[in-house]
């Protein structure tokens, strides 16, 4: 546990017009840095390092935001100068920023684009740390009839995946069509043979049954790869 002491250092340490909180206060969060933003959370630094100074510290040893998202409070208390208090406050202000792109999710109109699908679930499933198969269903209307649901958690192969139990949700809400979308850990998010070969099933079950697979996103960290924008899957 990292407890505050006379030796370490505090935001109030730094020059007025170097402390985060206050030029947060002045000016917006918008002009801070990742590093900033963090050391507000954290309030304090350790002996040798302002909080500025171990917020990069976090940063550059977990890999960046996408990195702490990934990781576990537990993970996070290796890292020296870190315990359970501020890594509890870090993981809870994360978890805030996605609950707010899911509520505001809910208040979007019809899903137009892969962009508009992309956005209602990128934040959360760019953090996921094992692949998982979600659906988002939809109206006649391309609107979202309840929240995006997890099918499948596990590498993604044709002969684990039951392609009917991805339609289960979809006939039971009566959806008009469907949206496959599913995480690539690595943050890359090309698309894989298995990816592809999933996705032909899929859209060939959705005929089947009369409900349209409109598209396959594949999301990586701050990207995603429309399958039905490169052909992959789509006849």
């Amino acid at each position: 546990m990292v407890r505050e002491s006379q030796g370490n250092y505090r935001i109030t340490d730094l020059a007025e017009d170097e402390r985060p909180r206050e030029r947060l206060i002045a000016t917006g969060p918008g002009g801070l840095s990742k590093a900033e933003l963090l050391a507000i959370l954290l309030r304090v630094g350790v002996s040798g390092e302002n909080a500025v100074q171990l917020a990069q510290r976090i940063l550059d040893e977990l890999g960046g935001l996408a990195g702490i998202q990934r990781a576990s409070v537990s993970d996070m208390c290796k890292i020296h100068g870190l315990g359970e208090a501020k890594a509890a406050q870090i993981k809870a202000a994360i978890e805030l920023g996605t609950r707010l792109a899911r509520e505001q999710s809910d208040e979007r109109g019809p899903l137009s684009s892969p962009a508009d699908a992309a956005a209602v679930i990128q934040l959360e499933m760019q953090g996921l740390v094992q692949e998982e198969l979600w659906v988002l269903l939809l109206d006649t209307r391309n609107r979202l009839l309840n929240q995006p649901e997890r099918i499948y958690k596990g590498s993604l192969n044709l002969s684990l995946v039951r392609v009917g139990e991805l339609f289960k949700p979809a006939i039971q809400k009566s959806a008009a069509s469907l949206i496959l979308a599913h995480n690539h850990p690595s943050g890359d998010p090309t698309p894989s043979p298995e990816d592809v070969a999933l996705t032909r099933s899929v859209v060939q079950a959705g005929k089947l049954l009369d409900i349209e697979v409109l598209d396959h996103l594949v999301i990586g960290y701050g990207r995603y790869v429309s399958m039905k924008e490169k052909g992959l899957g789509f006849a």
